[in-house]
């Protein structure tokens, strides 16, 4: 008997996650990254929680995805509202939580077929 779910011909499933990076089909990766339901997983290019402009939630925006789960890193954090605008004025939904619950949220969605981003945030420095 199988005990896992299908993955999506084409989609971008989460295999492992820790403090310093995620495994996205079969790739390791060690920066703050978008994990988009399907294409192409894209560099994020914000290496700290205060580092977080309107301009990184746009390029979520630009995916249109229906919702996008951020990984906020070890604990979770939200963004300013104001932030958020590209997202909320396209309908976009969004949930905040820390990064491990992040990946687990995406892949469960990813499961069901919906299209959904991961904004992962991995954090450099101190």
């Amino acid at each position: 008997m199988k005990m896992q779910a299908d993955r999506p011909e084409g989609s971008n499933a989460i295999t492992r996650h820790g403090p310093q990076g995620v495994v996205v089909n079969g790739q390791e990766h060690r920066q703050s990254l978008l994990v988009p339901w399907r294409g192409d997983i894209v560099p994020w290019a914000v290496d700290s929680f205060e580092a977080l402009e309107e301009a990184s939630f746009e390029a979520l925006a630009a995916l249109e995805p229906e919702l996008v789960i951020f990984g906020s890193g070890s604990r979770i954090r939200f963004p300013r509202p104001a932030l958020l605008k590209a997202l909320m004025a396209r309908r976009i939904g969004f949930e905040t939580m820390d990064t491990p619950a992040a990946c687990r949220t995406y892949n469960v969605l990813l499961g069901e077929g919906r299209a959904v981003v991961a904004a992962l945030l991995f954090e450099r420095g101190g």
